[in-house]
C-alpha cells in the first residue's frame, strides 16, 4: 500500500514526539467521580452498584468514544451494534494462512467470515436512549449521557427483578444461569473490595469497599436457561457450555476431506506447551455457527465479550486448527475472544477476567507455563515455512492488554535483575503508550488511528524517533523498511517478551531482533521495559550463521519403520549471526510430528532425538538447532 506524503509527514510528527519528554497525564478531574455519583442519584441505583457495574465492562475508561471489540461504547458499555459498519473480511495476514499449518495436507483457505446481522443483543444503546430520551449518537460519544444510560438500564432491570444482583446480573446480557451469576458475582466481588485508577481521559475514579448483600438465589428465578454439569473442561463457577466442533468426513470418498479437527490423546501422545490467544472476526452467533461447518476450522474454546461468556467446542485431548502451524496447533490449546480487529478497539474488562481464570486453570492443569513464551498471541506463532510467513494472523492486536491479563493471571511482569541485565522484558505502561499507527479503519486504510493505549513498542534501525523502523524479510521480501500499518508486525514487540540487549545510546536501548540490532526508546522516566532474567542462546564458535525454524519436527531417520513420509523442515527467511544473543523461551522443546491424515486413522506420533531451542526471535517465536548455538545466562548487559 502506497502512503501519501502528507500521511508519511504527520506520521513523523507524532513519531518525533514520541522523543521528547513526557510531562505526565493529566491532572486527575473529580469530574467523572461526580458523573456516576449524579446518575446514581438521578435514577435510584447505589452508587457503589453503577460503578461496579462500569469496572467490569470498561474499568471506567471511554476509550474515546470508540468501540468495543463487542461493539460497546463508554464507560457502561452500551452496545450498538448497528453503528459499526463491519467489513468482515481477512485482515488477518497478507496472504490467506491454512489454519492447519500441515505441508503435507494443505486445507484450502477458508473464505472470509460472511455478512450477518446485527445481534439483537448487542442493542442495549435503543433501550438506554428510550428510557433517558438522548440520542444514541451522544450516547456513544459523551462519557456522562454514556453513564447516565447504564444507570437507566440498571433501573429497569431493577424495575424487572426487584433486586440490584438480579440487576446487575441482567445488565450482563447472559442468557444461562452461570454466566449470569458469574457477571454479578465479579461486579459484586469489586464492590467488596474497591478499586480505584485513572481513566483513560484523566479522570481519578474511586469505588470505596462496601459490603453489599448478594441474593444469588435470585438468578434461578429470572426465567433464564438452567446451566446443568456437562463436557466442557472449565472451572466450575464460569458457566462454560458445551458445543462441539463438527468433526465429520464431509466428502466419503475421499479419506482425506473431514473436519474440522483431528483426534488425538492429549497429554498422552503429545504434551500441551502453549495456549493461543486469538480474535474471532465475527459476532458470537456467527462464530457458534461456523464451529459447527466441517469445512470450516476450530478451536478450543470461545469467548464472549458482552458478559465473557465460554463455550468449549474441541476437547484439550484433540487438536484443533487455528494457529496456522500444525506443529504449534498439535501442542496448544486455542482461545478465540469476540471482536474485530479492524474495528472494535479494546476488549471488556468481564471477558478478559473470564479469559485469564480459563487459561489460568488450563495452565496449571497441563503445566503450561505463565509466561509470554507460552501464552502466545496468534501474532507470535511462526509460519511453518518461508512461502507462509507472509500469510500468517496477527491477531489479537496492538490493544490486547498483555500486562493486565497477565496481573489477572496472577503472573505479572515484574522487574527482574538489575538495571545492566541483559536482557528486557518489554512493558510500557499501557494507558500512556499512544505510538501513532495508521489502518484500523479497513475503508480508509491510510488514515491515522485514534489515539489509545496499546500494548505495542516500535523498532528502529537507530536510536532516534525518526528513524525507520527495522526490516522483516519474511513480511517484505523486497528489503523494505516496516511500517506502522496496525497489522505490520514487523517491527514492534508487544509487552511480556523477552529480549537479549545488544546496545545502549542515552534513553534508547536495543536488541537483538530477526538478525539485527532493533532500537526502541525507554527513558528512565517512562519505560518501555523493565530488566528481565533467563538464558539467551548464540552461535556456536565456527558457524558463519545459524538456521531459524518454524517448526521442531524430527529428524529424516525417526521416520523410518513407522509408514510415516518423511517431513520436510526448511528454514525460514531469518538467520542469527555470531555475536547475536536471544532470550530462550524453553529449552525443553519435544521434537514431534503427529500424523493423522485420514478419517479412519492411522493415526502416529514420530518422535525425534535432535533437539531444539524456543526463542524470542522476532515478533513470532521461531526454533533453533541445540547443536547450532550455546546456551548462556542472560546476566551481563551490553556495555553502556
Amino acid at each position: 500500500m502506497s502512503v501519501s506524503p502528507a500521511l508519511r509527514a504527520a506520521v513523523l510528527v507524532a513519531v518525533a514526539a514520541l522523543a521528547l519528554p513526557t510531562t505526565g497525564a493529566a491532572a486527575p478531574d473529580p469530574g467523572r467521580q461526580g458523573d456516576y455519583a449524579a446518575a446514581a442519584k438521578e435514577f435510584g441505583v447505589p452508587e457503589s452498584v453503577l460503578l461496579g457495574v462500569s469496572f467490569l465492562e470498561s474499568r471506567w475508561d471511554t476509550n474515546a468514544g470508540a468501540p468495543s471489540r463487542g461493539a460497546g461504547y463508554g464507560p457502561m458499555h452500551l452496545t450498538d451494534a448497528a453503528a459499526l459498519d463491519v467489513d468482515e473480511h481477512d485482515h488477518h495476514g497478507s496472504d490467506a494462512e491454512d489454519p492447519r499449518g500441515d505441508l503435507r495436507r494443505p486445507l484450502k483457505a477458508v473464505d472470509s467470515v460472511p455478512q450477518q446481522a446485527v445481534p439483537a443483543e448487542l442493542r442495549t444503546i435503543e433501550a438506554a436512549e428510550r428510557l433517558t430520551g438522548v440520542d444514541r449518537a451522544v450516547l456513544r460519544t459523551n462519557a456522562r449521557q454514556n453513564i447516565r444510560g447504564g444507570a437507566a438500564l440498571l433501573a429497569s432491570h431493577h424495575r424487572a427483578v426487584g433486586d440490584w444482583y438480579g440487576a446487575v446480573a441482567k445488565y450482563s446480557g447472559a442468557k444461562d444461569t452461570g454466566t449470569a451469576k458469574r457477571f454479578a458475582d465479579d461486579v459484586f466481588e469489586v464492590i467488596r473490595s474497591g478499586e480505584a485508577r485513572t481513566t483513560d481521559d484523566g479522570h481519578a475514579v474511586r469505588l470505596s469497599a462496601v459490603d453489599l448483600k448478594a441474593d444469588t438465589g435470585i438468578i434461578d428465578r429470572m426465567g433464564l436457561k438452567p446451566s446443568a454439569p456437562n463436557e466442557t473442561e472449565c472451572p466450575t463457577d464460569l458457566g462454560c457450555e458445551w458445543l462441539p466442533a463438527a468433526y465429520e468426513h464431509h466428502t466419503p470418498t475421499d479419506p482425506e476431506k473431514y473436519g474440522n479437527h483431528d483426534k488425538a490423546n492429549r497429554p498422552v501422545d503429545m504434551p500441551i506447551k502453549y495456549i493461543i490467544i486469538h480474535d474471532t472476526e465475527g459476532y458470537w452467533d456467527t462464530t457458534l455457527r461456523l464451529i459447527k461447518d466441517p469445512k470450516w476450522v476450530s478451536w478450543q474454546y470461545s469467548l464472549r465479550s458482552s458478559d465473557g461468556h465460554i463455550a468449549q467446542h474441541v476437547k484439550a485431548k484433540d487438536v484443533a486448527w487455528h494457529a496456522g502451524n500444525w506443529y504449534v496447533n498439535t501442542h496448544s490449546i486455542g482461545l478465540e475472544h469476540e471482536g474485530f480487529a479492524a474495528k472494535g478497539t479494546w476488549y471488556t474488562e468481564a471477558m478478559y477476567r473470564t479469559s485469564a481464570r480459563l487459561v489460568r486453570y488450563l495452565a496449571l492443569k497441563h503445566n503450561v507455563p505463565l509466561d509470554r513464551a507460552h501464552i502466545l498471541g496468534h501474532d507470535n506463532v511462526p509460519g511453518v515455512a518461508p512461502a507462509k510467513v507472509r500469510g500468517m494472523h496477527w491477531d489479537p492486536g496492538p490493544y490486547w492488554d498483555w500486562a493486565h491479563y497477565f496481573d489477572l493471571l496472577k503472573a505479572p511482569f515484574t522487574a527482574r535483575g538489575g538495571k545492566n541485565s541483559g536482557i528486557v522484558t518489554i512493558k510500557p505502561n499501557y494507558a500512556t503508550n499512544h505510538p501513532p499507527m495508521y489502518g484500523c479503519d479497513s475503508k480508509k486504510p491510510a488514515e491515522i488511528c485514534p489515539t489509545r493505549g496499546t500494548t505495542t513498542v516500535f523498532l528502529h534501525t537507530e536510536p532516534r524517533a525518526d528513524a525507520p523502523l527495522v526490516k522483516d524479510i519474511g513480511l517484505r521480501p523486497d528489503g523494505s523498511n516496516s511500517t506502522r500499518q496496525v497489522s505490520d508486525i514487523g517491527g514492534r514487540v508487544d509487552t511480556g517478551q523477552r529480549f537479549a540487549v545488544a546496545d545502549h545510546s542515552g534513553d534508547w536501548t536495543a536488541v537483538w531482533y530477526l538478525g539485527q540490532k532493533a532500537w526502541f526508546h525507554n527513558p528512565s522516566s517512562a519505560p518501555a521495559a523493565v530488566p528481565g532474567t533467563g538464558f539467551v542462546v548464540t552461535p556456536r564458535p565456527g558457524r558463519a550463521s545459524v538456521p531459524v525454524f518454524g517448526i521442531a519436527y524430527p529428524e529424516a531417520s525417526a521416520y523410518e519403520g513407522t509408514g510415516v513420509p518423511v517431513q520436510t523442515v526448511e528454514p525460514l527467511q531469518y538467520t542469527m549471526l555470531p555475536g547475536q544473543r536471544y532470550v530462550a523461551g524453553d529449552l525443553a522443546v519435544p521434537t514431534e510430528y503427529y500424523f493423522a491424515k485420514e478419517w479412519a486413522g492411522p493415526r502416529v506420533v514420530v518422535r525425534g532425538k535432535e533437539r531444539y531451542y524456543q526463542v524470542f526471535f522476532g515478533h513470532r517465536v521461531a526454533y533453533v538447532k541445540a547443536a547450532d548455538v550455546h546456551v548462556l545466562p542472560g546476566a551481563i548487559g551490553a556495555p553502556r
